[in-house]
C-alpha cells in the first residue's frame, strides 16, 4: 500500500520544528462509512500525517505538507466530506505548545494523589524510569523492574507487582502499556496511575489479592525522547539500519511490527511512511520485549495498550474486520469500561465508542499489538485511544488528573467485568 507521509529525516535547522515550516492542520469529518472509506482512500496519495483519524460523525486531524493542500482540499470538496483548517501554521501551533508544557513543567508541585509523580505535567522518560526504580525499592516485596535497552542505547522499563511473585499460577494478569508512539504523551501517565493506585496510594490494592500486574508506561522510549526534544510530531523509533533511505528516514512504527499477518495491509512501503512496518516482524528492539513479555507469561487476562486520541476502546481483528470467537466478551468488557469512563468524563470530552479496531475507523491494519496477542491466546486485547480536545495537538495537561482517574475506574470496570466473565 502506497502511504505518502512527511519526510521522517531531519536535517540541521535553526529552530524546532522547522520541517513543518508552511504545513496546515485540518479538522475533517465524514458524515458516513461510505466518506470514511473515500477519506481512507485519498489520503493513501497525499503527503499527510494523520494525528487523530476521523471516524463517522466525529472529527479528525491530519497535518498537511504545503505541496498537498490544494489536492487535499479538492479532494474532501468532490467527496463532500465537512471540513476546516485547524492551525494556518503548523510550526508555530508547536511552538506554542512547547511553551506551555515548559513553562507547567517548571511550575509542577508534587503529586496530588498521595505519590512521587505529579498529574498535571508531561515527565520526561529519566523521570519515569526514576519512579519505577523507586516504587521498586520503597515496596520490594510487591514490585521489581524489568530493564532492557532501546536502539539509542536507552533504558526500556517496566514493573511487575504481585503480592506472590507471580508463582500463583491461579491468578490471572492484567497488563497495560503506553507510549508506543513517541508523540503520544497522553498514553503514559495512565499507566503510572495503575501504579500509584495499587501501591502508593493503595485506593486498590486489593486487586492484588486476585490479579499480578504487569505495568509498561514506555514502550518507546528513543521516539518520546525525540518527540519531546527535537520534533514533537515523532510517531515511530529511532532505528536505523546499514541502508540509505533507513538513514535519513529512520524508525518504525512498533504498532505495525508484530507478527501477525505482517506488512498485508494498513502500513507504508515507504522507510519515510509514519505507518512503516520495518524490514521484517519484530525487528524493533521494543517490540521484542513486548513479545518477551507475551511469552513468558501465559496467564494474561487482559492485555490494553494506551493510545492517543480518539477517545475509543478497540479490539481484534484489526487486520480484516473479521470478528474474534471471543467477541462476546470482548464487546461486553469494552462497553463496561466505556460506560464507567462516559458516566464520570468532562462533557467536553466526546464520549467513548467501542467496536472493531477495523470496522470503527473503515481501516485495516497488520501487525498491531492487540491482534498478535489475541493470536497468542490472551482472551481480551484493546488498544484505549484516550481523549483529545480540538484545540492543540497535545492534550493541555490541566485535564491529565482527571483523564486518568477516569481511565484509571474504566480500567477497573473492565477487570471486575473480566472477573465475572472468566474466573
Amino acid at each position: 500500500m502506497k502511504v505518502w507521509v512527511f519526510s521522517c529525516f531531519i536535517f540541521a535547522v535553526s529552530a524546532k520544528h522547522e520541517e513543518f515550516a508552511g504545513w496546515k492542520s485540518y479538522y475533517v469529518e465524514p458524515s458516513d462509512l461510505g466518506q470514511l472509506k473515500s477519506f481512507n482512500s485519498l489520503i493513501q496519495h497525499i503527503k499527510v500525517d494523520v494525528f487523530a483519524h476521523p471516524i463517522v460523525g466525529r472529527p479528525g486531524l491530519i497535518l498537511v505538507d504545503p505541496s498537498f493542500q490544494n489536492e487535499l482540499i479538492g479532494g474532501l470538496e468532490r467527496l463532500g466530506i465537512k471540513y476546516k483548517i485547524h492551525a494556518e501554521d503548523v510550526k508555530s501551533q508547536f511552538d506554542l505548545e512547547d511553551d506551555l508544557f515548559k513553562n507547567v513543567y517548571k511550575k509542577s508541585p508534587q503529586s496530588n494523589f498521595g505519590g512521587k509523580l505529579p498529574y498535571d505535567s508531561y515527565q520526561s522518560y529519566e523521570t519515569i524510569n526514576k519512579y519505577l526504580d523507586d516504587i521498586a525499592k520503597e515496596y520490594p516485596e510487591k514490585a521489581k523492574v524489568v530493564t532492557h535497552t532501546s536502539f539509542n542505547g536507552l533504558p526500556i522499563k517496566y514493573l511487575r507487582v504481585s503480592t506472590t511473585n507471580f508463582e500463583d499460577p491461579t491468578k490471572p494478569i492484567i497488563y497495560l502499556d503506553g507510549g508506543i508512539h513517541g508523540r503520544e504523551w497522553l498514553s503514559i501517565p495512565p499507566v503510572t496511575f495503575a501504579i500509584n493506585r495499587l501501591l502508593e496510594n493503595g485506593t486498590d490494592s486489593s486487586l492484588l489479592e486476585k490479579f499480578d500486574f504487569i505495568l509498561f508506561p514506555i514502550v518507546n522510549t528513543d521516539g518520546y525522547q525525540y518527540s519531546r526534544d527535537r520534533s514533537a510530531a515523532w510517531r515511530k523509533t529511532r532505528s536505523w539500519y546499514q541502508d540509505p533511505w533507513s538513514i535519513m528516514c529512520p524508525g518504525v512504527d512498533i504498532d505495525r511490527n508484530f507478527d501477525f499477518h505482517w506488512n498485508t495491509t494498513g502500513a507504508g512501503s515507504s522507510k519515510c511512511s509514519y505507518v512503516y512496518p520495518g524490514v521484517s516482524a519484530f525487528s524493533e528492539a521494543e517490540t521484542r520485549v513486548v513479545r518477551e513479555i507475551l511469552l513468558e507469561n501465559d496467564r494474561i487476562l487482559m492485555y490494553i495498550s494506551f493510545s492517543s486520541w480518539g477517545s475509543l476502546i478497540m479490539y481484534p481483528w484489526a487486520v480484516d474486520g473479521s470478528l474474534s470467537s471471543e467477541v462476546f466478551r470482548l464487546h461486553n468488557v469494552g462497553v463496561a469500561m466505556a460506560d464507567t469512563i462516559n458516566a464520570l468524563q468532562m462533557p467536553e470530552f466526546f464520549d467513548y465508542k467501542v467496536g472493531n479496531a477495523a470496522l470503527v475507523r473503515q481501516l485495516p491494519m497488520s501487525g498491531t499489538s492487540i491482534d498478535y496477542a489475541h493470536h497468542l491466546g490472551v482472551p481480551l486485547t484493546f488498544t484505549i485511544e484516550l481523549p483529545g480536545l480540538f484545540g492543540g495537538y497535545f492534550m493541555n495537561p490541566i485535564y491529565m488528573a482527571r483523564i486518568c482517574f477516569e481511565t484509571w475506574e474504566g480500567v477497573k470496570a473492565g477487570i471486575r467485568k473480566a472477573e465475572q466473565l472468566y474466573m
